[in-house]
């Protein structure tokens, strides 16, 4: 890429936009300690959204689309499932930031639509971040957990 930072142009390589896609989703998650429950409810939003239109594109070619772009990849480590009524759903919702959870939105969609990247790669993308959150989740024991910062490795 010979302008650092930059989109790659709609012409570059899959591996460049997907990367791109990738760091910059990676550097925001970081600076902004996104925390867990923002993070799974964009990378949710998107996973449905494009998953819903390769659906029916596959639909209208009478194809099948693979199960590892259908369903959620399996986690690992224990998992315990814990009581809903721990969790009240609007007291969470009072809770999150609708500005930052906009702004991790506006950063998938931009590179998504600016780089032309197919939805089948972004979908696998996505595919790997919500393993990660969900891996997260599980070990969720308090709804304050679910605000806590979502945790990368360094070369995630």
């Amino acid at each position: 890429m010979d302008n650092e930072g930059e989109m790659p142009s709609p012409a570059a390589s899959m591996e460049e936009k997907l990367l791109f896609l990738q760091e910059n989703l990676s550097n925001f998650v970081k600076q902004y300690n996104l925390p867990i429950i923002e993070s799974a409810l964009v990378i949710s939003k998107y996973i449905n959204i494009l998953l819903n239109e390769l659906k029916k594109k596959a639909s209208l070619e009478k194809e099948n689309l693979p199960l590892e772009i259908t369903d959620p990849w399996s986690i690992t480590g224990e998992v315990k499932t814990p009581k809903i009524e721990d969790f009240p759903l609007d007291k969470l919702m009072q809770n999150i930031d609708q500005d930052r959870m906009d702004i991790f939105d506006t950063i998938i969609r931009t590179i998504i639509n600016g780089s032309e990247i197919p939805f089948v790669n972004v979908v696998m993308l996505l595919r790997d971040w919500e393993r990660v959150i969900r891996t997260q989740l599980v070990k969720s024991t308090s709804p304050g957990h679910l605000f806590s910062p979502l945790e990368l490795d360094d070369n995630f």
